[in-house]
């Protein structure tokens, strides 16, 4: 076991950081699941595409889709292992038209809910350093700057306890976006959890996308999203 403890030293700079390593721990279990400095995250891009490239820029059909066979889509388009996915339609909103207009279509709305839990002693923590070194935990996601609404993106993460239910501490974010200005760009949302006390035991990551549907199915989309504790408060 001392030879996995030194191997795990070499490779995450544990006691050059202040992080103790006691003979409890299992360190081949350690070294090898490398919970220090990976995304504890699975499917960090579900939808296919990467922050380092512009976002694809929508495609319209020069003849409206044929819906007649087939329901209309909900969602965009992905690979959603390893994320829960829950879809909700949200009320149609209220349309000013002046007197005498007809309204022919009117915009409909839908988030897309992604989340997981990560369990941070499964994933080769241990509850010594959880409890008493409390090492930073850092959250990174990047959104689609879709222009469809002025809230599009929403992301919550938070610390869990022992049962998986009980929030030690919590970040979220619900940015409002700029319509007057196309800007249709990858936008980052980033966090640092420290200093949040012992117990932690989960993550709970969760983000919403929203997808608009007018005629044509539109989306927002998201990469590139992180959790990855460092060895460091």
């Amino acid at each position: 076991m001392a030879e996995w403890k030194d191997k795990c030293d070499n490779e995450f700079h544990l006691q050059a950081g202040g992080i103790s390593m006691p003979d409890g721990v299992d360190w081949k279990n350690v070294y090898e699941k490398k919970p220090i400095g990976r995304n504890l995250l699975k499917n960090p891009a579900p939808h296919g595409v990467t922050h380092q490239e512009p976002p694809p820029e929508p495609e319209l059909s020069e003849v409206p889709p044929d819906y007649s066979n087939s329901p209309p889509p909900t969602e965009p388009k992905g690979d959603y292992s390893g994320w829960v996915k829950t879809v909700g339609n949200l009320a149609y909103e209220d349309v000013n038209a002046p007197p005498g207009a007809v309204v022919c279509y009117v915009p409909g709305f839908s988030w897309l809910t992604l989340e997981q839990k990560v369990d941070l002693v499964a994933e080769g923590l241990w509850p010594q350093l959880l409890d008493d070194f409390q090492p930073a935990i850092a959250v990174e996601d990047w959104y689609e700057e879709s222009q469809l609404h002025q809230s599009i993106y929403q992301l919550q993460v938070r610390l869990l306890g022992s049962d998986g239910q009980t929030v030690i501490k919590e970040f979220t974010s619900n940015p409002v976006e700029d319509l007057e200005n196309y800007s249709h760009t990858w936008k980052k949302v980033s966090h640092v959890f420290s200093g949040y006390g012992p117990g932690v035991r989960y993550i709970h990551f969760l983000h919403r996308m929203k997808n608009s549907f007018m005629v044509e199915f539109h989306s927002t989309l998201v990469t590139g999203s992180s959790v990855v504790v460092k060895a460091s408060k």
